[in-house]
């Protein structure tokens, strides 16, 4: 069979009801958990040719970088041919002068919400610069003479993931600086579905950036394209835009991740779970943080909360001193999940809620960052149900959903 043609796209200067009946307290099983999610079709289909991630794809990209001055946007996910990019790209003959690490840092050691020092790369000395420390953005001084900033990081495709901050933040920090920026892309393990409240003005943050929801659908090229091509960035200032494609990858393939992109994040199955339980990390439940396999289990010290029992402890590399250490979670395992057909839903988060009586969120502003818009407390405290509070999201969703088709690359 013939390779498909790979190409290259380039712009320039462009662009968790319930469980129960309303008010009731009993925990959600793990059996009905499975059976909700495994009423849903699963989309894939199977993949005549291996994906290849672009960067693999050197003749697209390396001609463009030889004999200019390049920063590196990456951590360990930026992986090509068994090698770093940054081993790749040395290798090719490329300068990069220095290496801007996000949230978990290069190597990806690095806790969530853990400040990540300044330092240089062991292997090859380039310098490291912080992207989670004293500054989220590259400064001036850090982008001075530069000509290209290339991005290589795997995205598992939720709005709270702090990778696609970075990735505007660069995008940003480039337009002022007139330096390229080139997106390497990869696979979305979350991208053939929809859902979640389009982000609000009013809770932009660093874990909610862009206006688009939850799960948003696109790879990192695509959004880069999106958040360019809307004026998002600073004073709606456009950056000088390379994204080069994914080979033999559309919508509709399931992809497992052959690394995994953050600390917490270990298998299939927590990516694609992540979605509807990261809203609980605004509250006392634990999402599993301190055990092998976070994201697939919620539990509280209480058996009113589920049948299940875990105990979060110190896991060195992915998290100390966790939520509820040494104590006897009960809750829900949601291994019995088809990871395939996993959809965000607020089940869970209404659940949990309504065991509590209210009282597990513990933090309004981060649950208004997490979810986008500061209406959910009320409409949980109203005792709406999901799918009330989904219609809340349709206006929203019907006019992303248009405005992102021409920004889509793979179909």
């Amino acid at each position: 069979m013939k390779s498909p043609i790979l190409f290259s796209i380039i712009i320039i200067a462009a662009a968790l009801s319930g469980c129960t009946a309303r008010g009731g307290q009993t925990a959600a099983s793990a059996d009905s958990v499975a059976v909700a999610q495994d009423s849903v079709k699963t989309p894939y289909q199977s993949v005549a040719q291996p994906i290849r991630v672009a960067a693999e794809d050197t003749a697209s990209y390396m001609p463009l970088l030889r004999g200019k001055r390049v920063a590196l946007t990456a951590n360990p996910t930026a992986q090509a041919f068994g090698k770093h990019l940054l081993d790749v790209l040395i290798e090719g003959g490329v300068d990069v002068t220095k290496v801007f690490a996000p949230e978990h840092g290069f190597r990806g050691a690095a806790e969530a919400g853990e400040k990540v020092a300044s330092e240089v790369d062991a292997k090859t000395g380039v310098k490291i610069v912080s992207l989670f420390g004293k500054n989220l953005k590259p400064t001036p001084e850090q982008m001075s003479g530069l000509d290209f900033v290339v991005y290589d990081i795997q995205d598992v495709g939720c709005r709270f993931f702090t990778y696609i901050s970075t990735l505007h933040n660069v995008m940003e920090a480039a337009a002022a600086a007139n330096v390229k920026v080139l997106v390497l892309d990869r696979p979305n393990p979350n991208i053939d579905y929809v859902a979640g409240p389009i982000r609000d003005a009013d809770c932009a943050s660093f874990v909610s950036m862009d206006p688009i929801p939850i799960v948003y659908g696109m790879t990192v090229g695509e959004l880069a394209k999106m958040i360019n091509g809307e004026g998002w960035l600073k004073g709606g200032v456009k950056c000088d835009l390379t994204v080069v494609p994914v080979a033999n990858y559309n919508r509709s393939m399931r992809y497992e991740l052959p690394i995994k992109p953050s600390p917490n994040l270990p298998d299939y199955l927590s990516v694609r779970m992540y979605p509807s339980l990261c809203l609980f990390e605004a509250t006392n439940i634990s999402v599993g943080r301190g055990t092998e396999t976070p994201f697939t289990y919620i539990g509280y010290p209480d058996p009113k909360y589920g049948e299940y029992v875990f105990t979060p402890h110190d896991i060195p590399g992915m998290q100390t001193n966790p939520m509820h250490e040494g104590k006897k979670c009960y809750g829900v395992d949601f291994h019995g999940v088809n990871p395939d057909s996993a959809r965000f839903t607020l089940k869970y988060f209404i659940d949990m809620y309504r065991i509590s009586g209210g009282t597990s969120i513990t933090s309004r502003s981060m649950l208004g960052r997490l979810y986008g818009s500061k209406s959910l407390e009320k409409m949980l405290a109203e005792g709406k149900t999901e799918q009330e509070i989904m219609q809340t999201w349709e206006p929203g969703l019907s006019n992303f959903k248009a405005k992102r088709e021409q920004y889509l690359i793979y179909q």
